[in-house]
């Protein structure tokens, strides 16, 4: 069976590891370290979760383990139940068995993990991203405020718009993305600098906006032989995992034109590195 990987937070239970009986020795930034260590050998992991027994059940901790793909997991578990692993006990380790009628929504990830899922899947030279226009949204918006007589007078703001799109050469597909970001300004408090900042900022935002919402729009497919294929599909949502036969259609790969941006020439950024938040897991009780 060929497996689908999503830019988007795991969720699945056939996706998450339940790692219990861990020594109470270790502090949980040690066994975060060591648990990682392990598991990410068999896959790209998402997150590593460590959390204190409840007290009934005595001393020591156990974990949540997320991976992207779900035959990553299964290996993981295969390999790792009973073992010991770093410590001189054997630890145990279970497939998440969460009802099969809970829905989840699907999450897209931030930026910088979509740059991570793609680096693992496709190396750090298999992709790129291609800015086609970086807009300043700021003016338009405060010349339809002052045409606005009757409506109140809103609080500036900077404004910023991103289009671009990731490409994958040796897939030859390539996906648009938009994105828009703002951030409120204070007169008062504003000055040339923090003004410059806010500005680098809000822009680093709108072209973070705009990779993830290409990364969505690409489905990594991973086939039964171990090689990879990808396909664009910006309007189906495809869940469950299907033959190679079945899937020979999905791989040819659709490619979008921005030649109905053409105003100007691309602009090229360098990479920002600017921090964004984590989706975070829910605990589990």
């Amino acid at each position: 069976m060929a497996e689908l990987v999503h830019f988007a937070v795991p969720t699945e239970s056939d996706k998450t590891l339940l790692v219990w009986e861990l020594s109470s020795g270790p502090t949980a930034e040690a066994l975060h370290r060591s648990l990682f260590a392990v598991f990410s050998q068999f896959g790209l992991v998402y997150s590593v979760r460590v959390f204190p027994n409840a007290a009934v059940a005595g001393p020591g901790f156990y974990a949540v383990i997320k991976f992207y793909s779900a035959k990553d997991a299964h290996r993981a578990q295969m390999a790792c139940d009973q073992k010991q692993l770093f410590q001189k006990s054997p630890v145990k380790v279970c497939l998440g068995t969460r009802h099969k009628a809970v829905q989840h929504q699907s999450l897209p990830l931030n930026s910088s993990r979509c740059q991570e899922l793609a680096n693992y899947y496709f190396g750090f030279n298999g992709w790129s991203k291609r800015i086609i226009k970086l807009q300043d949204l700021s003016d338009l918006e405060e010349r339809e405020n002052e045409n606005a007589t009757i409506s109140p007078p809103q609080k500036r703001s900077l404004k910023f718009l991103c289009a671009l799109e990731v490409v994958l050469p040796s897939y030859e597909c390539r996906s648009p993305g938009v994105g828009v970001a703002e951030e409120p300004l204070d007169k008062l408090e504003e000055g040339p600098l923090s003004f410059l900042m806010k500005r680098k900022k809000t822009q680093k935002l709108a072209i973070q906006k705009a990779m993830s919402d290409a990364f969505q729009k690409l489905l990594i497919v991973v086939l039964e032989s171990g090689k990879i294929a990808v396909t664009y599909r910006p309007c189906e949502e495809i869940t469950d995992a299907r033959t190679e036969e079945e899937l020979q259609d999905l791989i040819q790969v659709s490619y979008f034109s921005w030649k109905q941006c053409g105003q100007g020439e691309e602009e090229y950024l360098s990479d920002f590195s600017f921090e964004e938040e984590e989706f975070r897991l829910p605990e589990l009780n």
